[in-house]
């Protein structure tokens, strides 16, 4: 019996440049596959935002926290950062439509969508995989990005398979046999 090493993909040229080509650098953060997820909330004006959103993670079990971030240069950003609340609405295999209607500029994101109001008056979407009902508590900023941190206060998931994103491209979850 001979141990053999590890076979490894070589790095992508220019991976280890001093200085970083943006482009280059998201597709090497574009290997990590990711969920899809459409972040909500209504602001104090009564205007709702929506926008989908890949920066999505856990943070704690105790309390519940969960984080995403957003450019600083979104138009919905003063949206997000007065709403008491936000929703993180994660979306199913056969919502890639939806994922692609609320990543586009549009006078209204809901037209056409159901949903009703979850806490904060939040848009809560339904026929999505779970969704997580968050008082909006802490902001930080990051770069060129806000990351919000929420308390999630309600949540609700089903076992429907769910989107995915990684290298520019929509697909699904296929577990390994």
């Amino acid at each position: 019996m001979t141990n053999a090493a590890p076979t490894q993909t070589p790095p992508v040229p220019g991976a280890a440049e001093a200085a970083f080509d943006p482009r280059d650098f998201r597709n090497a953060l574009g290997s990590f596959a990711t969920g899809v997820t459409i972040i909500t909330a209504k602001g104090p004006d009564g205007r709702r935002v929506g926008l989908t959103c890949n920066s999505f993670a856990s943070v704690s079990l105790n309390p519940p926290l969960v984080l995403w971030s957003l450019v600083v240069h979104s138009p919905s950003l003063t949206v997000f950062q007065e709403a008491s609340h936000f929703a993180v609405n994660i979306l199913g295999s056969d919502q890639a439509d939806l994922a692609m209607k609320f990543a586009r500029p549009a006078d209204d994101k809901f037209a056409g969508v159901d949903w009703k109001a979850g806490r904060g008056e939040a848009p809560v979407l339904a026929g999505t995989v779970a969704s997580f009902e968050c008082r909006n508590s802490y902001r930080y900023y990051g770069g060129d990005h806000v990351i919000f941190l929420g308390e999630v206060e309600a949540y609700a998931y089903n076992r429907d398979e769910p989107l995915l994103f990684s290298r520019g491209a929509f697909g699904s979850f296929h577990p390994a046999s």
